[in-house]
């Protein structure tokens, strides 16, 4: 069992004290709010939270949680300490780090007189970056020590909901931390271990960003959920209902594959739609800036594609993929099409592989081309061999995946300007003239 300090007896700190005193830890919540101190010492929370008050009432009467704020007490007592005060907004919208980099100092303080390794781990909220941009550089030099050889650091953050606490921390859908070195690591996976999870170990950035996106998820489903609801109303329909019917479809509305950063949607269905329900509601004078953002979003992944391949200055460019996806021929608003056919307007030299377009024309289909109305002279833009496109071409541009492109494509992705819209390998990140979209 672990030794931990918590410093902020908030809503964060109060529950994660609680849980893992009941989890058999030894833990010290830390506070400069005597009136929060008194409340626990005094087997009360000092928060109204459903199940809590029995819960601090059952740790702190067996001897497991207790409050002080005595830092230097707390971090000697301790093995690692959890960072859980708030991060209200600044006025210019930023986080604010005004308590967190406050308790790393006292706590980086009291590191220095410290002898043994003590784990350092923030709980608050705080965008990609500031573990290492403030947290770190405050704690060195209170401390006068290293983060990852003289003290551990690690981010960790929470995702319990107000009135569900206890439950969500029994019970998450989520777990996820990143850790500068081993000891910190091993902390943080032997109190999640029981709890049938899979933990997700990352580097620091990406725990901080992945909470942020978790909470902009939700605020993007309310919202969405609203302006369904508002244009539903407005039809004489029950939005409730319409978005019930939606959710109990696990296969596609709920499935991660929409959930995969890369290039713009298009196809048949999808760009028309959106546009005919943002019309529906205008007609209804029912505002829809969620729809109005989505289309505008798509448009402006489509114009960053184009300044990407812009940057390689190539006069010739091949594309790896014509059709809205991979495993069609339908054209119909394919994001690559319109793409293509922006370069060839700027007068770009423009060849494409595509398999199943090029089978529809090699088959002389009456539907061969189907919805182009962007790609001049396409049929004699089709490459049949990927190699010939690759050898013939200054940059290349990989528009769908297509598992027997993978291979030649790798081979040149460092040597050849690549602008990568699907992802060759998940290991691939922008460097040299390898240029991934949204990695």
């Amino acid at each position: 069992m672990a030794r931990i300090s918590i410093f902020g007896i908030g809503y964060v700190g109060v529950v994660a004290a609680a849980c893992l005193a009941k989890d058999g830890h030894d833990v010290i919540a830390v506070d400069v709010d005597p009136g929060k101190i008194d409340a626990i010492n005094n087997a009360k929370s000092p928060i109204v939270e459903k199940g809590l008050g029995d819960l601090v009432k059952e740790v702190v009467e067996a001897g497991r949680l207790i409050a002080t704020d005595d830092v230097q007490h707390a971090i000697d007592n301790t093995d690692a300490s959890f960072v859980c005060v708030g991060t209200p907004s600044a006025p210019d919208g930023s986080v604010g780090l005004t308590y967190v980099s406050s308790v790393c100092e006292s706590i980086g303080k009291a590191l220095a007189a410290k002898d043994a390794f003590h784990s350092v781990i923030i709980r608050s909220t705080i965008v990609p970056g500031s573990t290492e941009g403030t947290c770190i550089p405050v704690l060195e030099a209170a401390s006068g020590k290293t983060a990852g050889t003289d003290f551990g650091m690690g981010y960790y953050p929470e995702f319990l909901r107000e009135s569900t606490a206890i439950e969500d921390y029994y019970d998450p859908g989520l777990i996820v931390f990143g850790a500068l070195e081993d000891r910190t690591a091993a902390i943080l996976t032997e109190i999640n271990a029981h709890l049938g999870t899979k933990i997700h170990v990352v580097d620091l950035r990406t725990a901080e960003m992945v909470k942020y996106t978790s909470n902009t998820w939700r605020a993007v489903k309310v919202t969405f959920a609203n302006e369904i609801g508002n244009i539903a109303k407005s039809c004489g329909l029950d939005g409730q209902t319409v978005m019930e019917i939606l959710c109990s479809d696990t296969k596609v509305n709920i499935s991660p594959y929409f959930m995969r950063p890369g290039f713009a949607f298009g196809g048949s269905c999808l760009p028309k739609d959106v546009r005919a329900l943002r019309h529906l509601a205008q007609t209804r004078e029912v505002r829809s800036p969620m729809l109005d953002a989505v289309v505008a979003a798509n448009e402006a992944q489509i114009a960053k594609a184009e300044q990407m391949v812009a940057k390689a200055n190539a006069k010739k460019v091949g594309f790896v993929g014509i059709s809205f996806k991979p495993g069609t021929d339908d054209l119909r608003e394919s994001p690559l099409a319109e793409l293509a056919g922006r370069l060839i307007k700027s007068g770009v030299a423009v060849e494409i592989y595509d398999p199943f377009v090029h089978e529809a024309y090699a088959n002389a289909n009456s539907t061969a081309g189907r919805g182009n109305d962007v790609v001049p002279d396409l049929a004699d833009r089709l490459v049949p061999e990927l190699g010939k496109l690759i050898e013939g071409s200054d940059a290349i541009v990989v528009g769908n995946l297509y598992k027997e492109t993978v291979a030649e494509l790798d081979k040149v992705s460092g040597s050849k300007p690549m602008v990568d819209l699907a992802r060759l390998r998940r290991d691939l990140v922008s460097q040299g003239g390898y240029e991934g979209i949204c990695w």
